[in-house]
C-alpha cells in the first residue's frame, strides 16, 4: 500500500525553527512531484511549497523562511522551517502528485503550533 508518513511537528516559539520529514513507501519518487500543504484553523488547505519537476514553487508567505528538499534515493521529502510565526500554526500535509498521469497521494498530516 502506498503511504506517506509525516514527522517532526510540534510546539515551537515564535522565531524558532522546525524540520519536517515525509517518508514515502511503495512509490517511485521520481515519478511524482512532491510538496507540502497546510491547513490552519478555520482555513482551507493551501500550498506551502512543492516541486514541479526541477523547479520549486513557494507560497509568498513562506518564501525565504522555508526550504524544501528531497532525497530520491531514500524516498524522503524534507522541509526546514525558520523564523516561524504564529500564523504558521497549521496541520502540515505531505503530497505526492503524479508527473505523467492523474492522481495524487496525501499523508495524514502533522501539527505545527507556533506559540509563546
Amino acid at each position: 500500500q502506498v503511504q506517506l508518513v509525516e514527522s517532526g511537528g510540534g510546539l515551537v516559539q515564535p522565531g524558532g525553527s522546525l524540520r519536517l520529514s515525509c517518508a514515502a513507501s511503495r512509490i517511485n519518487f521520481s515519478l511524482y512531484n512532491m510538496g507540502w500543504y497546510r491547513q490552519g484553523p478555520g482555513n482551507e488547505r493551501e500550498l506551502v511549497a512543492r516541486f514541479i519537476d526541477t523547479t520549486i514553487l513557494y507560497h509568498d508567505s513562506v518564501r525565504g523562511r522555508f526550504v524544501i528538499s528531497k532525497d530520491n534515493a531514500k524516498n524522503t521529502l524534507k522541509r526546514q522551517m525558520n523564523s516561524l510565526k504564529p500564523e504558521d500554526t497549521a496541520v502540515y500535509y505531505c503530497n505526492a502528485r503524479r508527473r505523467f498521469a492523474a492522481g495524487e497521494i496525501w499523508g495524514q498530516g502533522t501539527q505545527v503550533t507556533v506559540s509563546s
